[in-house]
C-alpha cells in the first residue's frame, strides 16, 4: 500500500508531478523571443531572421534553437555542409562566417543576422571552382568526400590566417608563421577525415599555399 503523505498525498503521485515537471519542454514564450515572435505551424515560437549567405539575403522564419547548420540544411538547403557528429568534434559543418572557420552546428542562426556567411556552395562551382576545391582534386584529398566540404572551408579560411600572422598552438616565433607540414597539421586538427587522407591533403593545401606565394 503506497505510503500516504500531507493531506492525503500518496509519495508515488507526488513522483509523477515532479517527473511530468521536469520532462516539460524548455520552450520560450514569444515575450521572450521578442515583438517579431510569432507561433508556427506547431504551435512552437518562431522569428524572423535575415542571414547573407554566400552574398544574397536569405529571409527565414525560425525557431530561435535552430542551429545555423540545420538553417543551412533544412531550411535554405545548402547541403553541402554536413552534419557529422553534431557536437563540434568532427568539422564536417566548418564554414566561414566573417572570414573566420566556425563549426556550423555549435552555433544558433538567429546569432548571425548580418554576417557574411560562406559555405562550399559560395566557394566554387563546378564551372568555376576555387583553387582549393581542384587542389583537393588533383591531390585525391578526399575518399569517401563527406568531411571534404568541412576541411575545404576550414583551408580556405586557415591560409587567410596564416597570412594574416595569426600564430597557433605550434607557431614557436610569431613572425615566422609558416606553411610547414607540422603547422598545416595543427590547424586543421579540428577537421577529421575517417578515411585517413590526411596526406593528401596537406599536400592540396600546401599546392595552393605556393601559388599564392607565387
Amino acid at each position: 500500500m503506497a505510503a500516504t503523505g500531507i493531506g492525503g498525498v500518496t509519495r508515488r503521485r507526488m513522483l509523477g508531478a515532479g517527473a511530468a515537471v521536469l520532462a516539460a519542454p524548455a520552450v520560450p514564450t514569444l515575450a521572450q523571443a521578442g515583438s517579431g515572435a510569432q507561433l508556427g505551424a506547431a504551435g512552437g515560437t518562431t522569428m524572423p531572421v535575415t542571414l547573407k549567405v554566400n552574398g544574397k539575403a536569405r529571409q527565414l522564419n525560425l525557431d530561435p534553437r535552430t542551429t545555423l547548420l540545420d538553417a543551412l540544411r533544412e531550411h535554405l538547403h545548402l547541403t553541402g555542409s554536413k552534419k557529422g557528429c553534431d557536437h563540434g568534434q568532427c568539422g564536417a559543418c566548418t564554414i566561414i562566417v566573417d572570414g573566420r572557420r566556425i563549426n556550423a552546428c555549435l552555433t544558433l542562426a538567429v546569432m548571425h543576422e548580418g554576417d557574411e556567411i560562406v559555405t562550399i556552395e559560395g566557394l566554387g562551382t563546378a564551372d568555376k571552382s576555387h583553387p582549393m576545391q581542384r587542389a583537393f582534386v588533383s591531390h585525391d584529398g578526399y575518399q569517401c568526400g563527406y568531411c571534404t566540404p568541412g576541411q575545404i572551408c576550414s583551408a580556405v579560411a586557415m591560409l587567410d590566417e596564416i597570412e594574416a600572422g595569426i600564430p597557433s598552438h605550434v607557431t614557436s616565433d610569431l613572425n615566422d608563421v609558416s606553411y610547414s607540414d607540422h603547422e598545416v597539421r595543427e590547424r586543421m586538427s579540428g577537421n577529421i577525415c575517417r578515411c585517413a587522407a590526411y596526406s593528401n591533403i596537406v599536400a592540396a593545401i600546401r599546392d595552393v599555399a605556393k601559388a599564392d606565394a607565387a
